[in-house]
């Protein structure tokens, strides 16, 4: 069973959509008990850093959401700001944050940046994997992605990095350790590339 957590924090009724019309079960998660029976976990996230993790604090989740993925290693997918929070830290705030994989969230500097770029990032974008995974099974070259983000994974090993993308500069856009999973870009708003990654988690 799919388990999308609702915290206040997250555009859950995109991915519900997803998962109805690929006929697959998900519930909503907004407290403990909705936990115990999840064999998936998606952590959607939209807003500042800071907000996103105190939301989650908020709804008594997190120290269970801990137990379940780091010592039971319960898949999770974590989503745009879901992803930057499996981080250590964020430049965005001063909240820790899970520190599921190593790594802090930067911002772009808009300085660098050349004049056909501007932030935040948004619209559509190719990913480049940097190696073979589950989650990306069935999505060619070709595969787009929409994003809308200022900041990003820096990822404090290499072997972390799943996938990267090119906005003046790579960054890392898919990040992996184990069970844990992240994409910065918006799986529920990529057409058919989104939900065939959908698709992939539920099947890991």
């Amino acid at each position: 069973m799919i388990g999308i957590i609702n915290y206040g924090a997250g555009n859950i009724k995109a991915f519900a959509n997803i998962y109805t019309r690929l006929g697959l079960p998900f519930v909503f998660v907004s407290k403990v008990d909705h936990l115990k029976n999840i064999t998936k976990i998606i952590l959607p996230g939209v807003g500042s850093f800071d907000h996103a993790m105190q939301q989650l604090e908020k709804s008594g989740m997190l120290q269970f959401l801990d137990e379940i993925v780091i010592q039971r290693r319960v898949p999770v997918l974590g989503v745009c700001v879901g992803m930057q929070m499996l981080a250590c830290s964020s430049e965005e705030g001063s909240r820790s944050g899970l520190g599921w994989i190593d790594g802090e969230v930067k911002k772009f500097n808009p300085s660098s940046l050349k004049n056909s770029t501007r932030l935040p990032h948004m619209g559509w974008n190719d990913i480049k994997p940097l190696k073979s995974s589950d989650l990306l099974e069935g999505l060619d070259h070709d595969a787009r992605f929409y994003f809308l983000h200022s900041y990003y994974f820096q990822c404090q090993k290499n072997e972390n990095i799943l996938a990267v993308t090119d906005y003046d500069g790579e960054f890392a856009c898919i990040v992996n350790s184990g069970n844990i999973f992240g994409v910065q870009f918006h799986p529920e708003k990529s057409h058919q590339w989104g939900i065939q990654l959908l698709k992939n988690f539920a099947d890991i």
